[in-house]
């Protein structure tokens, strides 16, 4: 376990739901409950280093990750540290996989990759009332969040792409750099009085988990609502390439090296989510915005089929299927086409389905995917992303 340790009975307060889930999950609900009081020492380390050398320790930062820890001889030990580890390949990383990329989820048609994107990934990262406080305490999400949402697309976008976590390509720069970025959150959190006690130390071990989830089993659980399923062979290559992505983030690997599919990774999001406070009106707000962002975004895409209200009642019909109890404490109204979801679901079953007979035609959306995705980048990136700031800043 990479050196956690198991949690004692005289471990920080957990949360009042950690009774129950010990009942339901016995000692793993401790073991995650202690996870919300680690951090990650590599990249709080390399914070301290930022805030005591300045754009030397930054330069030289940067410079490792896109030209390699060789290029940097002179780094500062915490920075070299972090080189080290996101330089150092884990032995379980299958090499085919960075080159051909996330081919699962390329697959994906962009408008339901979009949805689940909003209403399954960033809505249930946001139903956290840690998670949520500590983005409404930056001022900006609920005011910006167009630009949140495509800072967070633009990372996915690089790092799903073939060759994109390879050493230097922009998939691996921009994960260490939110990585970071996290750190940075952490630190500035701590020193402004954040109680650990009652929310866990910032953007900890267990919430990377369940951000690992968010872009994992959340939206793939999500599109079912519309028919979207995922085989089991590429549950498995999708998981095994997030593998990595963890890697970079700073995860601890028990948290991931045994889950192949949803079922496996349901178990993990079921524990992590009972020991998650349930959401508040920061939850709410977090997520009001980042429906009003996504859904004008699909309205002015070239050819929408629908105005942004249509694509409201849409994201809200399958917000509310996929959260269940929790779309009305998230602020997810009902939806008019609700009833049509069955319609949807079994007109894209019959699309897979096609699909998986047809010679070619999962490469040919394979390719399509990342056609839209460089088109993507093309439109989003400009260096100016919070993470890549971060890192630039004097």
């Amino acid at each position: 376990m990479n050196g956690i340790v198991t949690p004692s009975n005289n471990d920080a307060l957990v949360p009042e739901r950690i009774t129950p889930a010990r009942g339901r999950n016995g000692d793993r609900a401790d073991v995650m409950s202690h996870m919300r009081q680690v951090g990650d020492p590599l990249a709080d380390a390399v914070i301290v280093e930022f805030d005591e050398f300045g754009r030397s320790a930054r330069s030289a930062l940067q410079r490792g990750l896109i030209e390699g820890r060789a290029s940097v001889p002179d780094a500062p030990p915490a920075v070299d540290a972090l080189l080290v580890h996101v330089e150092t390949v884990p032995h379980w990383v299958a090499s085919e996989l960075l080159d051909d990329g996330d081919r699962t989820s390329l697959a994906v048609p962009p408008h339901w990759r979009n949805l689940a994107f909003s209403g399954g990934s960033l809505a249930h990262t946001y139903s956290s009332p840690a998670i949520a406080r500590l983005l409404v305490g930056t001022g900006r999400l609920t005011s910006t969040a167009s630009r949140r949402l495509a800072e967070t697309g633009l990372w996915n976008a690089s790092t799903i792409l073939p060759g994109g976590l390879r050493h230097g390509a922009p998939g691996y720069v921009q994960t260490v750099q939110v990585r970071l970025l996290h750190a940075r959150v952490r630190a500035s959190a701590m020193s402004h009085g954040w109680d650990a006690d009652r929310w866990g130390v910032p953007i900890n071990q267990a919430d990377v988990a369940r951000t690992w989830l968010d872009f994992t089993v959340v939206p793939f659980t999500f599109l079912e609502g519309v028919g979207y399923r995922l085989t089991p062979e590429e549950q498995s290559r999708m998981y095994r390439y997030w593998w990595y992505v963890g890697h970079l983030l700073g995860l601890d690997e028990q948290f991931f090296l045994d889950i192949e599919d949803h079922a496996r990774a349901g178990e993990l999001l079921d524990l992590l989510d009972s020991i998650t406070a349930p959401p508040d009106e920061n939850s709410r707000a977090l997520v009001g915005a980042l429906f009003d962002a996504a859904t004008a975004a699909l309205a002015v895409v070239p050819e929408s089929p629908m105005a942004a209200s249509d694509w409201r009642d849409l994201l809200n019909a399958l917000a509310g299927r996929y959260h269940g109890k929790d779309a009305a404490a998230l602020g997810i109204p009902d939806s008019p086409l609700t009833a049509m979801l069955p319609l949807l679901a079994a007109g894209e079953a019959k699309a897979r389905h096609y699909q998986a007979q047809v010679p070619g035609a999962v490469q040919q959306a394979v390719e399509d995917g990342i056609l839209a995705v460089h088109g993507l980048l093309t439109a989003l990136t400009d260096g100016s992303t919070a993470y890549q700031e971060h890192v630039a800043a004097p």
